[in-house]
């Protein structure tokens, strides 16, 4: 999560997730004060970071280990290389994947990222983020397995309060020329995405903007 004055968004959330997580791979439950505790103490004195929590097994219960970081931000617009590869179980925020190496191969490729594929050309998300798209005046959602980021669950919370439709939908490669844009989303930001392997993508600037509104209109709670 990215930090900003001691604060960060969606903290309740970035909990919850990481309660559960823990709870279903190690089967128990986690102590949210505790944890934010933790994150504290790592911080210290830096106001601006960017912020991870780990939790993994060890004896007795599991263990919890925080970093912080440099600060970072979105890198805008995006050209996206598809890979085809689904996370196991990818409904969990965890690190025993190989999409680091797809990303790799992209970047290599000359793109930034890559968008992550599965069975018959469906999308899912990036290496790194969400990834969502425009349908007329629609926010699109990937109907797919993979983790229902923080980002993406604020825009949800904005976008229903502003009326603007969001919906989940199967999304596969062949279908992104019909669309109106593609964007990513993460605790870095928001971003667009220009490309798509060979294929030129329109940006969505008014769309782009009302996204970005509504994300910056998301309070940053006290850790």
């Amino acid at each position: 999560m990215q930090v900003r004055n001691g604060k960060a968004r969606g903290l309740a959330l970035h909990l919850r997730r990481l309660e559960a997580a823990n709870r279903e791979a190690f089967g128990v439950g986690l102590d949210g004060e505790r944890t934010r505790a933790l994150v504290r103490h790592a911080l210290g004195d830096t106001r601006d970071a960017s912020v991870r929590v780990y939790v993994f097994e060890a004896l007795g219960e599991p263990a919890t280990m925080v970093t912080v970081k440099a600060p970072a931000e979105m890198a805008t617009p995006q050209r996206l290389q598809s890979a085809h590869y689904q996370r196991p179980d990818a409904h969990i925020k965890h690190i025993t994947t190989d999409q680091g190496h797809y990303r790799r191969h992209a970047q290599r490729n000359g793109f930034d990222d890559a968008v992550l594929v599965g069975p018959n050309g469906v999308v899912s998300e990036s290496t790194l983020a969400n990834i969502g798209f425009f349908d007329g005046a629609a926010v699109v959602w990937p109907d797919a397995p993979m983790l229902h980021g923080i980002t993406m669950q604020l825009l949800e919370r904005e976008l229903a309060e502003r009326g603007v439709p969001a919906r989940r939908s199967t999304v596969r490669l062949q279908d992104i020329a019909s669309l109106d844009g593609v964007f990513l989303c993460s605790a870095r930001g928001i971003a667009a995405v220009t490309a798509v392997d060979h294929l030129r993508v329109p940006v969505e600037s008014q769309g782009l903007s009302m996204l970005a509104e509504a994300y910056a209109s998301v309070p940053w709670d006290s850790i």
